[in-house]
């Protein structure tokens, strides 16, 4: 009897990238558990004391190490997330993190692109952090708790003070510069009992 046809697909260029696996997203803590803040709910801060004597910094060969084999699994894939955390990742300086966007341009495929993401803190967002954000549409999230006197509950620096005018700053100069953002926000029990204030700060900002 003759044998069955066998279907044959040839792809090139961004069908290659249709038929491929699905990607995935991987979350780095480029300065581990190191933090300017002290939040009281943070189930990471205590990580520190596992690695006494560690700078908890990452270091440059790590840095290109990560990106290629992060970039590598995605072989065949549109779209990499290159997404950063903490601690707050901040800490290690904007120089960190334009090597690192050099990095991935230098491993991406032809046709493939990087998306770079950031959660931050926001105490240390200043003007050159906006210009870097812009100018390489890095995806920026900012945890805020909402209103002054919900948000500085828990969320107080190292010394014990309320957080939320540094982190307000940080909000305003992205909305001044035109920078989309997102926030991440612990419903707290404290907050339970306010969600008007909650809606009213999140309208007032532009964050819904």
């Amino acid at each position: 009897a003759p044998r069955a046809a066998r279907s044959e697909v040839s792809m090139t260029g961004s069908d290659t990238f249709a038929a491929s696996r699905p990607a995935f997203h991987l979350l780095a803590k480029p300065t581990g558990a190191t933090c300017n803040l002290d939040c009281s709910y943070c189930f990471f801060l205590s990580k520190e004391m596992l690695y006494p004597g560690s700078r908890f910094r990452m270091a440059e060969e790590t840095l290109d190490s990560y990106l290629r084999q992060l970039i590598e699994s995605h072989a065949g894939i549109p779209e990499v997330t290159i997404a950063w955390q903490g601690g707050e990742p901040t800490l290690m300086g904007l120089d960190f993190f334009l090597r690192s966007v050099e990095i991935a341009e230098r491993y991406l495929q032809p046709g493939q692109r990087a998306e770079h993401t950031i959660q931050t803190n926001g105490t240390l967002i200043n003007e050159s952090w906006c210009s870097f954000i812009k100018q390489h549409s890095v995806r920026i999230g900012v945890s805020v708790d909402g209103p002054d006197f919900l948000h500085d509950i828990h969320r107080k620096t190292r010394g014990g003070e309320g957080t939320f005018p540094r982190v307000l700053r940080g909000i305003d100069l992205l909305r001044h510069a035109n920078i989309p953002f997102y926030v991440i926000s612990v419903l707290t029990r404290d907050a339970l009992s306010f969600p008007d204030e909650l809606f009213d700060f999140y309208q007032a900002h532009d964050i819904l």
